[in-house]
């Protein structure tokens, strides 16, 4: 197979890292970015890691997706709550054969892209990394940086290794994974993280130090996993909430992508983290409560957050 070329759509915290790592490793990726454009023209892309700090002095950086090429893997790291963005933006980037990636959180984000595009090939990427992106063209990686694929409608199964090799082959620890099963294992770390950590202004740290809230954490987990077992998944259980804890125990302490959107006043993604799967999981008989309070309490913080911005 020829090399493959490669676009990224949101170049935040987590598609500027992959898309960066991939470009470093000589892979021709093809940059979208907003608010930072003019920086990341002019000055590229810089990534302080845990890994070993990198600069990509010159990148090809758009504003738009109509004066980009069509390539053969698209990189969705977009916020869900940009979702719909996707239906003017990708058409540019296509060609019958490529593969669209979304690598975001939350549950239902495939089946809505399907929806729109019937015929595209989409898979998931399941991002275990702390990443933030607080300054123009900074990338600041803190730990882990591992990625799982998930295919959910690609036929291409060629193309589909080719893109997991592409990742091995940057330093990136890739893994194909059962698209369902891993959908739902990342909601068994970001239903509880991601919330709690605004609704009690903390970090990850200090949410598992308290008790109450420890125990409050494992019990939102296990509602995941509940929920995952009544959807069929069963290779999810209480082992796996125990793996959790004591991964993010041994993090450092840590502010998730919500935590972050609260703080400037950014929308926050609950529809697909939250509202999605607590639906989905109704619909198959597992009530969430726990889970469905928190996204209530969510609901009005983020109303009250961003109602004069």
């Amino acid at each position: 197979m020829k090399k493959l070329t490669y676009a990224v759509v949101g170049t935040g915290a987590i598609g500027g890292f992959y898309g960066a790592k991939l470009a470093r490793a000589g892979q021709e990726v093809h940059f979208l970015l907003h608010k930072d454009y003019e920086h990341v023209r002019a000055h590229g892309l810089r990534v302080s890691s845990c890994d070993g700090d990198f600069a990509l002095p010159s990148v090809p950086a758009y504003d738009s997706t109509t004066t980009m090429p069509p390539v053969d893997v698209v990189l969705v790291g977009l916020k869900s709550t940009n979702e719909h963005l996707l239906r003017s933006l990708l058409p540019p980037l296509l060609h019958p054969r490529t593969l669209v990636v979304l690598i975001q959180n939350g549950i239902g984000l495939e089946a809505d892209v399907q929806e729109w595009f019937p015929g595209l090939s989409l898979a998931a990427g399941l991002a275990f990394i702390c990443s933030a992106k607080t300054e123009p063209g900074h990338i600041r990686h803190q730990c882990y940086g591992s990625i799982n694929l998930g295919n959910y409608s690609c036929q291409d199964s060629e193309l589909f290794q080719a893109v997991l090799n592409d990742f091995c082959q940057a330093g990136i620890d890739a893994h194909e994974v059962d698209y369902a099963e891993a959908r739902w294992r990342k909601a068994v770390w970001n239903m509880p993280f991601n919330g709690m950590t605004v609704a009690l202004q903390t970090q990850t740290d200090s949410l598992l130090r308290h008790p109450a809230t420890r125990q409050l954490i494992y019990e939102q987990m296990m509602e995941v996993i509940g929920a995952a077992n009544a959807l069929g998944i069963s290779a999810l259980d209480e082992s796996f909430a125990q793996k959790m804890m004591q991964m993010t125990e041994e993090m450092v302490p840590y502010s998730p992508s919500m935590r972050l959107d609260y703080d400037f006043h950014r929308p926050m993604e609950i529809h697909y983290i939250y509202t999605r799967p607590i639906a989905t999981a109704l619909a198959a008989g597992f009530p969430m409560p726990r889970l469905q309070m928190l996204e209530r309490e969510l609901l009005f913080l983020d109303a009250q957050n961003t109602a004069h911005f």
